[in-house]
């Protein structure tokens, strides 16, 4: 999967995530290749508008809905400063991708953590 986003390959996601011990990084790695899966989609399908955007952010959430479990299993959760953590990179790649105006809620709406 290649980025071709110049700002979005130089992008270091779920940063606090790594730096903080409560978090697995091996469950880290795997939120941060949801949000290059989202990226590589968003290249290779090219949302023309916030609902076509909203569509593939909603499939990546319920990717990290999904991921809560392993987060647990290793003794963690998706508890407060993960969930901003989160929902800022998915607005970042909004705002890379050009939709700046989308809504951070919107982006994450399938969340249920």
């Amino acid at each position: 999967m290649s980025i071709t986003n110049q700002q979005v390959a130089g992008h270091a996601f779920l940063r606090l995530l790594y730096a903080d011990g409560y978090f697995p990084d091996h469950v880290v790695d795997k939120g941060k290749a949801i949000l290059l899966r989202l990226c590589a989609r968003i290249e290779a399908e090219q949302p023309a508008d916030l609902a076509a955007l909203y569509a593939l952010t909603e499939v990546a959430t319920e990717e990290f809905n999904a991921l809560e479990a392993e987060f647990e299993a290793a003794g963690s959760e998706i508890e407060t400063v993960a969930r901003e953590e989160i929902a800022e990179d998915f607005w970042f790649v909004a705002s890379a991708y050009g939709f700046a105006e989308a809504d951070i809620e919107e982006l994450i709406a399938a969340r249920d953590w």
